[in-house]
C-alpha cells in the first residue's frame, strides 16, 4: 500500500503576487513634501536654492499671516516656539511673500535674533529666462 503525503498548497504564486502589491504601492505613493502653510508670491533669483540637511525651522511670512512648521501662527505663538528650541545652529528657512511690509520683516528678524537664531535663509523663486 502507497503512503499519501498531505496536499499542501503551493506557496509560490501567493509570494509573487505579494511582491507585486509591495512594488504596487512603493511605486504609487505619494512622499510627503514640505509642510507649507501659506501661499505666497516668492521674490524672483538668478540662484538656484540651496539644500539643508539639519532639523530646520520653517517660517512663512504674508501680508497678513504667518505660519511656522505649517501651520498658522500669530508673532506671540511664534515667539514661544522659538524660546524652545534649544539647537542654536538649527537652520532657519523664512519664505516672505514679496509684497509684505518691511515693519513685519523687521518684527520677525526681531524674534530670531532675540533667540540668537543667527542661521537663516531666505527662500525665492529661481527665475525664468
Amino acid at each position: 500500500m502507497k503512503r499519501r503525503e498531505p496536499l499542501t498548497p503551493d506557496m509560490t504564486p501567493l509570494i509573487d503576487i505579494v511582491f507585486l502589491l509591495l512594488i504596487f504601492f512603493l511605486v504609487t505613493s505619494v512622499f510627503k513634501k514640505e509642510e507649507l502653510a501659506l501661499l505666497l508670491n516668492l521674490p524672483k533669483s538668478e540662484q538656484a536654492e540651496a539644500s539643508v540637511e539639519k532639523k530646520e525651522i520653517s517660517i512663512e511670512l504674508g501680508e497678513t499671516n504667518l505660519a511656522s512648521g505649517g501651520k498658522e501662527v500669530t508673532f506671540e505663538e511664534l515667539d514661544q516656539q522659538l524660546s524652545k528650541v534649544s539647537d542654536k545652529k538649527s537652520p532657519v528657512i523664512v519664505r516672505i511673500d514679496k509684497d509684505v511690509r518691511y515693519e513685519r520683516i523687521v518684527k520677525l528678524l526681531d524674534i530670531l535674533k532675540k533667540y540668537d537664531l543667527n542661521n537663516l535663509a531666505l527662500i525665492n523663486q529661481k527665475s525664468q529666462k
